[in-house]
């Protein structure tokens, strides 16, 4: 849609406590950075998380606001291409729904898209707010991934990133995909940087992924993106007479 500046995506999935919260802050932070949307996808809550999505925009002149509900819980990846997919403005800026993530950041993102410096930015979080088992396998899991997939990543578990959109086009797609983003850019030779951000501790709601749900997944996952890697078409055309 012309004379957008970005589209915002979040999913939320069980995160009835943080809806006000978390648009009443995207509100305050993220719309006055310009021309905008924001997509918030719910991925098939249980909860009330739709109906107090409905509620808000109800009750506030949102026209950025777009409430796409999917018909059932299909995950986080799903969620988060569903809401590219719906985007209209030349960049995607994402970043997760439980608060923990902090919208001040986007600015330096935009930034850094928006002169040319990077295809795409992810952001690592300089001091988790998070238990110290969770801290520890996410630096395990950092590192067994970046030795399987052959990139670099800081901290591929981070919520918070931002692409111009003809990157995310055509991205192969799966489950889980959404940790790969910056992988999978780069596969597809983007410029993908990192840049230091803030995280916030979790204050409602519980969190969604865990030492027990990861790890073997996520070492799946990286094996996956191993043959990926090999295989993956890339090719330019030269002339087409």
């Amino acid at each position: 849609m012309s004379g957008l500046r970005f589209s915002l995506v979040v999913p939320v999935f069980d995160e009835a406590d943080n809806v006000d919260a978390l648009l009443d802050e995207i509100a305050a932070v993220v719309v006055p950075l310009g021309p905008c949307e924001c997509l918030v996808v719910d991925d098939g809550s249980r909860d009330q998380s739709l109906a107090r999505l409905r509620a808000w925009k109800q009750r506030h002149d949102a026209p950025w606001l777009r409430i796409v509900s999917l018909a059932r819980n299909r995950g986080q990846s799903a969620a988060v291409m569903a809401g590219v997919d719906r985007s209209r403005a030349p960049l995607v800026l994402m970043m997760d729904g439980d608060l923990q993530n902090d919208p001040r950041d986007f600015a330096a993102m935009l930034a850094l898209l928006e002169r040319g410096a990077a295809d795409g930015v992810s952001g690592v979080r300089v001091r988790r707010r998070d238990s110290w088992l969770r801290r520890v396998s996410s630096r395990i899991g950092n590192a067994v991934r970046n030795a399987i997939t052959a990139d670099r990543v800081a901290d591929s578990a981070s919520g918070i990133k931002a692409f111009r959109r003809e990157v995310l086009s055509g991205l192969p797609r799966f489950v889980g995909m959404h940790r790969f983003l910056p992988t999978l850019a780069r596969y597809r030779g983007a410029n993908v940087v990192e840049i230091p951000v803030n995280h916030r501790p979790r204050h409602a709601g519980k969190a969604k992924y865990g030492v027990g749900n990861r790890a073997w997944r996520g070492l799946k996952d990286c094996l996956a993106m191993r043959w990926l890697r090999q295989r993956m078409l890339d090719y330019q055309v030269q002339e087409e007479v």
